[in-house]
């Protein structure tokens, strides 16, 4: 007889789930993520479906440069495929420093920049390293993952509803007030998800607001207001739109920037994970221990091409100049569709996105009943029209105000321009 057998618990899974703390428990999954999955389904029947939920890049269309494949393949046939130091090779983080001053006036040293796989380490560890419970988190709706990540550090989260008029982006009036009681302030553009750009003087009007406050706080003895600014898509601005950097516009706000950025929306090279920040050395300090505990270094082959193409000047322009016309072409088919439609959204600036607000709440759903929510027409527009977007609850903004996230990475002209004619006759 097993002794051991009857003194187990009746649902021993169950009892190990109890294993997990508070902070883990409470955690969500991606929304986009299970979005994803009823799209496969659908598609995996045969339905046509042009996905624009994905931000990623489809590389049959938008393959990695060429001199950056071939780059990572010298470095693989040339053994570099050990252990990268956890800063980062040196070679890169020169580059990376070398890149900034030339096309964004940016101008520090090797030693301000940390490499990592990809956007996302680098963005975890500036939670981890400026906040902890008590402190107070502070970014704008809509936006990407923030409040994921604030979850995980327990931190107090504050958002700031942003304006359509104001393209989605806050004004240094919005935040004044909400500096004062911030640790960190979370700040993306080009956004994901709107696909719009901070205009220069209102980047620099929040700039300033941002020295001022700290100025109050040195002088009342009280820790900084960081920012961390996530610029990941930067390279790809359409129609004259110019991107800027805070530190170029009031180099003053310098020692309290975090800039993340990375390879993948630049170059389409998401799955190459070659990512870094820009922060003062004495931050940086802290994050190479960070990303070392965690193991969270790019791999070595991809960090030297990397390194090499960011100094091949003209390799980069050659790619940049057909990568953003194919992306402003798809985007210029949707902008062009739904005016035709009479669909209200917002002309494309930055990213791979761009935003819609669909007038459809009232009309009948897929039960019978008058939409009311956006799954409500999220569901719809992808069962009745193969049209697969991204409410922006996915993005922390929690009302139902009827704007969607559409993607064009993923999908071709040829697909865009069907959608759009399935759209127009179901809305017929």
């Amino acid at each position: 007889m097993n002794h051991l057998a009857s003194t187990l618990p009746a649902d021993p899974t169950a009892f190990a789930a109890r294993a997990l703390t508070q902070n883990a428990a409470a955690m969500k999954g991606s929304l986009i993520l299970g979005i994803a999955a009823e799209v496969r389904a659908l598609a995996a029947q045969g339905q046509p479906i042009c996905n624009l939920t994905v931000g990623d890049f489809d590389a049959r269309q938008f393959p990695i440069p060429d001199a950056l494949r071939e780059a990572v393949k010298v470095a693989l046939d040339g053994a570099e495929t050990n252990y990268p130091p956890a800063e980062g090779i040196a070679a890169l983080r020169e580059a990376v420093a070398e890149w900034y001053a030339r096309e964004l006036g940016v101008k520090v040293g090797a030693d301000w920049v940390v490499v990592a796989s990809g956007a996302r380490p680098v963005m975890y560890a500036t939670y981890r390293l400026l906040l902890e419970r008590g402190d107070t988190l502070l970014y704008c709706v809509p936006s990407w993952n923030n409040g994921y990540y604030g979850q995980l550090t327990d931190a107090h989260q504050e958002t700031l509803e942003t304006k359509v008029e104001n393209d989605f982006m806050p004004t240094a009036e919005e935040l004044v007030e909400p500096f004062t009681r911030a640790t960190l302030f979370a700040l993306n553009s080009p956004q994901n998800p709107t696909g719009t750009v901070i205009r220069p003087e209102r980047l620099a009007d929040i700039a300033r607001a941002l020295v001022a406050e700290n100025v109050r706080r040195e002088a009342e003895g009280r820790r900084p207001l960081m920012w961390m600014w996530d610029q990941v898509y930067w390279t790809l601005t359409y129609g004259g739109v110019a991107h800027a950097h805070p530190c170029a516009l009031v180099p003053e706000c310098a020692p309290y920037v975090i800039t993340v950025d990375a390879i993948s929306k630049s170059f389409a090279a998401t799955g190459l994970r070659v990512g870094w920040a820009v922060l003062p050395p004495v931050l940086a300090e802290r994050m190479k221990a960070f990303i070392g505990h965690v193991g969270a270094w790019a791999p070595k082959p991809e960090q030297v091409a990397t390194a090499q193409f960011l100094r091949n000047d003209a390799a980069m322009a050659a790619f940049g100049e057909g990568f953003r016309a194919a992306l402003a072409e798809r985007l210029g088919v949707l902008d062009r569709g739904l005016t035709a439609l009479g669909i209200e959204h917002l002309v494309p600036q930055g990213a791979m996105y761009l935003s819609v607000r669909f007038p459809f709440f009232g009309r009948e759903g897929l039960d019978g009943q008058p939409m009311k929510t956006n799954e409500d027409v999220r569901r719809w527009l992808l069962h009745r029209a193969g049209l697969a977007v991204v409410p922006f609850q996915a993005f922390d903004l929690e009302a139902d105000t009827g704007w969607f996230r559409m993607s064009v990475g993923a999908v071709s002209v040829a697909a865009l321009e069907a959608a759009l004619e399935r759209l127009g006759q179901v809305i017929r």
